[in-house]
């Protein structure tokens, strides 16, 4: 611990994990909020988020309602459904693998 020189009180520093848990956890509920309201881009990512456990505990049910949600408006949600939180099928992925067996 230690001292605040201007109060003499003692001042808690968190461990840097904590930090960012707490800032993950806030970025899943701000995520679901907006997948909510009916952000595509948002579903998928909850979706994502709730496969990995990144921000809230893993639930591969609520990831694959998440994502069926998302797909009813855009199909190629279902490519990028098991992928970490924020990937999207363009970062490496091209359409080429897909069309010859080499993509999920």
């Amino acid at each position: 611990m230690e001292m605040d020189n201007s109060t003499g009180e003692e001042e808690r520093r968190l461990p840097l994990s904590e930090v960012v848990a707490e800032c993950v956890k806030r970025w899943f509920e701000l995520t679901l909020l907006e997948a909510e309201d009916g952000d595509l881009n948002m579903q998928v990512l909850v979706a994502q988020m709730y496969h990995n456990g990144y921000g809230v505990p893993k639930d591969a049910y609520k990831g694959r309602a998440w994502i069926e949600r998302a797909s009813k408006s855009r199909l190629s949600a279902l490519l990028v459904e098991y992928k970490h939180p924020g990937y999207s099928r363009s970062d490496s992925d091209s359409d080429s693998d897909y069309g010859n067996g080499k993509g999920k």
